[in-house]
């Protein structure tokens, strides 16, 4: 029979829908995991007394909500704003900080009913592809913990992949969902540019950063897609709504896409490893005996946009907002993109920022005959922990960083989405994505597409050693 934790998070929804398991019975469950088996820095913050009130006060609102993921337990990642439970942002500079409010994030998890365990790992304001904070362990791949989890939602792909909670929300400004999903073999969904409201905060004010879903199936991300997705008043700005649920999106079949692919790196010189050279290939010809016409494409963004992303980027570190009694308790790669943000006066980032979007638009001209995109997630498999790090020369550090995901920030720029798949195995055990990306708004067509592609080659019953 199987455990609970071996069922999606839309097969133990329907079991609290049924009354055949309460909510309090879920968070129990996934809390004793928690507890017994984070040995791969999945969590800074447990919050057993709230999860466990927050599900026995649940047990009779089943029937009152239509979310799918009602009673299904979850986690909140540390950049999140979170009433009353401690948010350190990753950084022992707000490793005693707790917020008064909650975020739009936290707001609608709690809204369709789901509970969550506390907050899971994240390097320092979310900048870092790996998660070695100060304020936690590192977040390790349960495939191989001498391994990264990835970043910046490194947490909550390990928590996902180890079997500590079915379903996690990450943030992504330059593939920090979709990292961690190739690290952990799990899928995980950028989604469109103004999907996901960032209220109240909006912090980011040039639009590379969104959350969404990390999961194990491609139906359970849709699912907490549709959960997160949806506007607030004051938004800046926001997608259109979908024409149905986004998991429903998941029960439609695409049609014939045309799809185009290159692996040419984006951002970095780097040799592209056999084995991720191997799943884009295999990827490819799956599409194709889908009945997809797979096309070869130049990159569609020019080396010339990288150091105006870099400005943003490095502008984006230097806002978070320090004490200056605790500056010296910042990482030295958050020290040298601040300083080199500070550096970047008013017309100089408005610059920047007008010729991202010039660059993000040339580039969706070039991909506006094609209905998908496909490239690797990453150019290697999961490196050893501390393998990317350098606190001796952070421009070594960031360097090291551009060369694992020289892919996934091109679709933080363009504001497309993009979903990573858990498609491809190394013969040591190793996870391997692939990485699809669609047309802005266009979310429900790359949920059918890859909804088809896992229903072709499923991957949910593989497990990590330690399940």
């Amino acid at each position: 029979m199987a455990e609970l934790h071996d069922l999606t998070a839309l097969e133990q929804g329907e079991l609290v829908r049924r009354r055949e398991v309460s909510p309090r019975e879920l968070a129990d469950h996934y809390l004793e995991r928690a507890d017994r088996l984070d040995t791969v820095g999945a969590f800074v913050t447990l919050t057993p007394e709230r999860a466990r009130d927050r599900a026995t006060s649940l047990a009779d609102e089943a029937e009152q909500h239509d979310s799918p993921l009602f009673g299904v337990p979850t986690a909140i990642k540390d950049l999140n704003l979170t009433a009353g439970v401690r948010t350190t942002f990753g950084s022992a500079a707000f490793s005693d900080f707790v917020p008064e409010v909650s975020d739009n994030v936290t707001l609608s998890i709690e809204a369709a009913g789901m509970v969550s365990l506390g907050k899971t790992n994240t390097p320092e304001f979310g900048s870092p592809c790996y998660t070695e904070p100060d304020v936690a362990p590192p977040a390790v791949t349960p495939w191989d913990p001498t391994r990264t989890a990835g970043g910046s939602s490194g947490g909550a792909a390990a928590a996902v992949a180890a079997g500590l909670v079915p379903v996690a929300q990450g943030s992504d400004g330059g593939g920090s969902i979709r990292i961690p999903a190739s690290c952990c073999g799990l899928v995980g969904l950028k989604p469109s540019r103004g999907r996901i409201s960032g209220s109240p905060m909006y912090g980011d004010a040039v639009g590379l950063a969104t959350a969404g879903p990390i999961s194990r199936t491609v139906r359970d991300a849709a699912a907490l897609l549709d959960v997160l997705a949806g506007r607030r008043v004051g938004d800046p700005s926001w997608a259109p709504p979908p024409s149905g649920t986004f998991l429903s999106a998941c029960d439609r079949e695409p049609g014939p896409l045309r799809i185009a692919r290159f692996i040419e790196p984006v951002i970095a010189d780097v040799e592209v490893d056999p084995d991720c050279v191997r799943a884009w290939e295999d990827a490819s010809r799956l599409l194709e005996s889908l009945g997809h016409e797979v096309v070869d494409v130049p990159v569609p963004l020019p080396r010339e946009a990288v150091p105006v992303f870099e400005i943003c980027w490095a502008v984006l570190t230097a806002l978070s907002v320090v004490p200056p009694e605790r500056q010296h308790q910042l990482r030295p790669l958050t020290r040298w993109l601040s300083a080199a943000g500070r550096e970047v006066n008013g017309p100089e980032f408005g610059l920047a920022i007008g010729a991202m979007r010039r660059h993000a638009a040339d580039a969706l001209t070039a991909l506006a005959a094609y209905d998908a995109v496909l490239t690797p997630t990453l150019a290697t498999p999961p490196v050893l922990v501390g393998a990317m790090r350098d606190d001796d020369d952070p421009a070594a550090d960031f360097r090291a960083q551009k060369e694992f995901t020289p892919w996934t920030s091109a679709w933080n720029v363009t504001g497309m989405p993009a979903i990573s798949l858990p498609l491809h195995w190394t013969g040591d055990g190793l996870p391997v994505g692939v990485m699809l990306a669609a047309r802005p708004a266009e979310d429900e067509l790359l949920l059918s597409l890859a909804a088809q592609v896992e229903a072709a080659a499923p991957w949910a019953g593989r497990t990590p050693p330690g399940w």
